[in-house]
């Protein structure tokens, strides 16, 4: 069966790491024949375009394709998003992020794609932004489901969110969560010397944050409940793991607060480095206001680090409260502050918080997981609306 994905851009995110490893995983099955096709990555969160390096005629980089709203350019890759299809063939097309996830399922529509998958890996409209920016998105979105067979969801929570929205019918989703490779992350363990090259030394109570330098990713209510957590705990460090365009700005706040000895700003880390940048940490905050369910929280808990999260989206289907972490209320800067404290004082209770972690991420989170259940849906798809691909498929 020939599939085709379908993403805005290649930057290091959650949803394009998923992307990437659904596409590299699925094409080790010999029935399936994969491509991407995606917008160009640009800006300082990196890119994850080298990884089609060695994989000729895989990747297509599409500069018609950007996040921005631009009538002109959306017009013109929606457009040439069928011609590729037309030209193609393919029989599934699976749409990941929101620009792509619109035009994607549109243009498949209009080159009579069989089977159009759309990934929701995090809410395009919600109490983040503003009345009129949710009303055009939901209405978008409900348009898009029109030309959609089946969503898959990385998170319960955006299954609930998007019919309480009126999109979709609940037969058409499934929740799949995000898999990664576990190994490394259990492997993982504290280097002294790799600490130390941070900054961190062997007596500091390490409170790490791993995204993109950007809004809604909490690093402001962080910097802001610094002063009290430093004066109450004096050891204690900011590992900031991640690049963006707020990144002048961030630090600029730090250093008005004159906090430079405790917060390291670690900057763009590839991804198959995250784990000793995990292992030094003595607890992940995740203080995102906008996310499906971030990769770094299972990451963490399968590196033996209890969590913190806002309760947001999907964070409570990880971070259970009480067992694998904390969560909090969003914004609750005092809440924040006494959690933090509280591990900090009680290495017994972050020990038991992150041994009931890597027990439901060994569950739930693996590679093999993910992708055999991506297999099985798009099997499942092909029989119910693909004769011709029933005939490739065992």
């Amino acid at each position: 069966m020939r599939v085709t994905h379908v993403i805005t851009r290649l930057i290091v995110g959650g949803a394009q790491l998923n992307t990437v490893a659904s596409l590299i995983g699925l094409r080790q099955r010999p029935d399936l024949s994969l491509r991407l096709i995606s917008g160009p990555s640009v800006g300082p969160e990196g890119s994850l375009e080298p990884t089609f390096a060695g994989m000729p005629g895989v990747l297509t980089i599409l500069p018609q394709l950007v996040r921005p709203i631009h009538p002109w350019k959306d017009w013109l890759a929606l457009i040439r998003l069928a011609a590729l299809f037309r030209a193609e063939r393919p029989q599934l097309v699976h749409t990941h992020s929101g620009k792509a996830g619109i035009l994607g399922r549109l243009a498949a529509r209009r080159a009579g794609v069989p089977i159009i998958i759309h990934t929701i890996h995090g809410p395009s409209f919600g109490a983040f932004q503003s009345a009129p920016a949710n009303h055009l998105f939901r209405a978008a979105e409900r348009y898009a489901a029109g030309c959609t067979t089946h969503f898959v969801s990385v998170a319960e929570a955006m299954t609930a969110q998007y019919l309480a929205a009126g999109i979709g019918r609940p037969e058409q989703f499934t929740c799949i969560y995000s898999g990664f490779p576990l190994e490394p992350f259990r492997a993982a363990r504290a280097d002294p010397a790799f600490r130390a090259s941070l900054g961190l030394g062997p007596a500091d109570f390490v409170v790490g944050l791993v995204a993109r330098l950007t809004r809604l990713k909490g690093h402001d209510d962080l910097i802001a409940a610094a002063p009290l957590l430093v004066k109450r705990c004096p050891q204690i460090k900011f590992l900031l793991v991640g690049d963006g365009p707020l990144r002048k700005q961030l630090e600029a706040k730090v250093r008005a607060l004159s906090l430079q000895s405790h917060f390291v700003f670690a900057g763009l880390v590839t991804p198959d480095q995250i784990p000793p940048y995990l292992a030094s940490m003595d607890v992940l905050a995740h203080l995102s206001r906008r996310e499906g369910l971030a990769r770094a929280l299972p990451q963490a808990l399968a590196a033996g680090r209890p969590v913190m999260a806002y309760d947001c989206d999907g964070a409570k289907e990880i971070c259970l409260d009480g067992e694998t972490g904390f969560l909090i209320p969003p914004g609750d800067l005092e809440q924040l502050s006494a959690r933090l404290l509280q591990l900090a004082g009680d290495p017994a209770l972050r020990r038991r918080l992150a041994e009931r972690g890597q027990r439901l991420v060994n569950e739930r989170f693996s590679l093999e997981r993910m992708l055999e259940d991506l297999y099985c849906l798009y099997q499942r798809l092909a029989k119910e609306h693909c004769p011709e691909c029933i005939r490739s498929m065992p």
